[in-house]
């Protein structure tokens, strides 16, 4: 495992603002604080994962300014998924814009809080989805089960488009639930543009009681469905910190896929979101 540059492909910084971070919850109290590259680093030490993904956590430009700012004085900061108003007249503009921060990998909305459940298949998003591939920019899906059947529709319409859905679309671990989310996961990975983050399980799970073979059914599901080509380790750190650690969250993905080989462990632990994202091999 010690061949590559393993990855985190999917964690969070930010300064706190109780205005721009409003989806903190009551609940959530114990993130309502800044959480920076130099909280992390010693975290994926620990772990021996040498570089992450910093996607957004607000929904403006200047929180890509905020995380190229941090990219600019920490290496460990590989690639940054952004945010831009994919429903903007001057969408091409903005997004050929970021063609010149190569830290700039992709791009993100937070399509789970949105009240229209068809949101993503308006015709302003399409447009604007439909630019990306144009600027080689890829598109993280953060979703919850019930939109699984527009993300499909979605990735189906843009073939050459790279996708991939955070948090395996946040099934209803606590619940136990799996029957619909397993039959919708396995048709949208029937579409070869479509990847998956295994992150975000701890989260979804009962924050305080959770096990490991809590999330055995899910994983072995997305394992089957994406294959081991098409699937990339997460943290979601700090929001996993609401229920676990980084280094107890990193052992839920360790422990499962140990019982794979050592090629396909350094695909979901490195290669694959190094591929996705056209991180820096070095």
């Amino acid at each position: 495992m010690d061949t590559i540059k393993r990855i985190d492909s999917h964690q969070h910084f930010w300064k706190y603002n109780p205005k721009v971070h409003s989806w903190m919850n009551e609940d959530m109290n114990i993130i309502q604080r800044d959480f920076l590259p130099q909280d992390l680093k010693p975290l994926l030490d620990k772990a021996g994962i040498h570089g992450c993904v910093a996607v957004q956590a607000s929904q403006t430009e200047e929180e890509n300014d905020f995380l190229l700012s941090l990219a600019s004085e920490h290496n460990s900061i590989e690639g940054i998924v952004g945010w831009v108003d994919l429903q903007s007249k001057d969408v091409s503009e903005r997004i050929e814009f970021y063609t010149g921060h190569p830290k700039i990998k992709g791009f993100r909305h937070i399509i789970q809080d949105e009240p229209d459940i068809d949101f993503m298949l308006r015709p302003s998003f399409l447009n604007g989805i439909s630019k990306l591939y144009e600027f080689g920019f890829t598109y993280d899906i953060l979703i919850y089960p019930k939109h699984l059947p527009n993300a499909y529709t979605l990735a189906k319409s843009f073939p050459n488009q790279l996708f991939v859905i955070d948090h395996l679309a946040k099934p209803k671990i606590k619940e136990q639930e799996i029957k619909n989310w397993s039959r919708d996961i396995k048709k949208i990975a029937s579409l070869e543009n479509v990847h998956c983050k295994i992150s975000g399980m701890v989260t979804e799970a009962d924050w305080y009681n959770w096990k490991p073979e809590n999330f055995t059914p899910y994983i072995e599901t997305a394992l089957e469905a994406f294959g081991v080509g098409r699937m990339m380790y997460g943290s979601d750190w700090p929001v996993c910190t609401l229920s676990s650690p980084y280094q107890n969250t990193y052992e839920i993905a360790k422990g499962f896929f140990s019982k794979l080989s050592e090629k396909e462990q350094e695909q979901i632990f490195g290669s694959n979101a190094t591929l996705f994202y056209k991180l820096s091999k070095g």
